[in-house]
């Protein structure tokens, strides 16, 4: 039996609307090494997006290199393999290669190939089992870019038929090395099929929606697909192979709802035993408040009851807050409104939502809108707050509104 764990989409420097997120990945990376030694874990494999940007701070990879040192002194029998993500610079990650791969560690950052010959010793990665002997082959394909694909051929879709092709090649190498008893694993950063996308906070990649990438890509014998570029952890369509093992934190407010967690796979010869998810413990709660937008009166009465701030509670575990008002009107105060609610609560606002009342429509879809130059900017004006508010502006806001017309055009004259 081959124990594997299977996480991806680190995103280490990642920033929550100007806040770091540096102690949650190190909380999360501390859980990691736990859970790998709970666990028996014999390979770790990191599917992408490893950093959020491609020059990552010191920091992020002062984050990424001493987690690989302190799993390495924990567990010296550990197998490592991890890919770039689109996030990632496949330069950067493949720069220390030599040094890590000494240590038992191997990237592979970008596509190792030269005129569309594939490096097959750096893609194929060998994983050994508890007897240290090897039990099965990764195929590490990173994320794969245009120009990494093959020229089409006739009637072949460029992005699509490519990626299978670089699938075929890589996979018929690690069949050509493995034994009847040997795994196939392959390993990936992409957006498939029949899967859920967090639009916060993930890019359709390899040349959008219209091209995402078929499960058929992996053939049966594949006993397991670890991906990454998904923040939901999730099957592929009813693939139970197949799987994103999604972000270990949220990384947008938007996923405040997901399941995050990392999975255990156990290898059963060339077969797939059974796949097993390890929530991972939430370190800062994330609010939204409240649940769906409503009246700000409403609103100051919930963040009300928000719990007050504790001295005792380090800065970084403040709960991330994002306040969701709906607006009927102007509200120039609206921030210090919020704010005034917020002295001394437990919460730090990250985000503030308004959703307006008016018909969201542009001045050019106003069905009975007059060419501009029959238009006076008072009606312009009521048009615009019209989009944006229900009912009419107060006739305070229409003498504010002239005064600034004839400000403009004194300053014209």
């Amino acid at each position: 039996m081959l124990r594997l764990l299977h996480t991806s989409d680190w995103h280490l420097g990642h920033t929550l609307h100007e806040f770091s997120r540096a102690h949650e990945h190190a909380h999360f990376l501390d859980w990691l090494l736990d859970s790998i030694d709970g666990h028996d874990i014999d390979a770790l494999l990191v599917a992408g997006d490893v950093f959020d940007t491609a020059n990552p701070s010191a920091e992020a990879q002062q984050a990424f290199y001493g987690f690989l040192a302190k799993a390495r002194a924990r567990r010296p029998r550990l197998d490592i393999v991890v890919i770039g993500g689109n996030h990632d610079s496949a330069a950067r990650l493949d720069a220390p290669d030599p040094i890590l791969r000494s240590l038992g560690v191997h990237v592979v950052g970008g596509l190792p190939h030269t005129r569309g010959v594939i490096d097959l010793d750096r893609v194929i990665v060998p994983l050994k089992g508890r007897d240290g002997e090897v039990a099965a082959y990764v195929a590490a394909v990173p994320f794969l870019r245009p120009a990494d694909l093959p020229t089409p051929e006739d009637g072949e879709d460029p992005l699509i038929d490519g990626v299978r092709r670089i699938y075929e090649q890589v996979l018929e190498g690690a069949r050509a090395r493995r034994s009847g008893d040997q795994a196939l694993v392959a390993m990936g950063h992409c957006y498939m099929t029949g899967t859920q996308l967090s639009e916060l906070s993930e890019r359709k990649i390899l040349g959008g929606n219209q091209h995402a990438l078929p499960v058929d890509i992996f053939p049966d014998d594949v006993a397991y697909v670890a991906l990454g570029h998904l923040h939901l952890a999730q099957r592929v369509g009813n693939r139970e192979h197949v799987r994103y093992s999604g972000s270990p934190i949220p990384l947008s407010l938007d996923e405040e709802r997901y399941r995050h967690q990392v999975l255990v796979v156990e290898l059963d010869g060339p077969r797939l035993g059974k796949v097993e998810s390890l929530e991972i413990p939430r370190a800062v709660e994330i609010l939204r408040v409240p649940k769906e937008p409503r009246p700000l009166d409403e609103v100051l009465v919930e963040l009300a009851k928000l719990a007050a701030h504790d001295s005792s509670l380090e800065e970084w575990r403040r709960p991330y807050l994002e306040v969701r008002v709906l607006l009927d009107k102007p509200r120039p105060s609206l921030r210090h409104d919020i704010d005034k609610a917020l002295e001394n609560k437990a919460a730090r606002l990250a985000k503030t939502t308004v959703k307006q009342t008016g018909t969201g429509a542009a001045l050019g879809d106003v069905g009975s809108m007059k060419s501009l130059r029959d238009t006076s900017p008072e009606e312009v004006f009521r048009l615009l707050y019209g989009s944006k508010h229900e009912g009419e502006p107060a006739p305070e806001l229409i003498e504010a509104f002239h005064e600034l017309v004839a400000d403009a055009e004194g300053a014209l004259a």
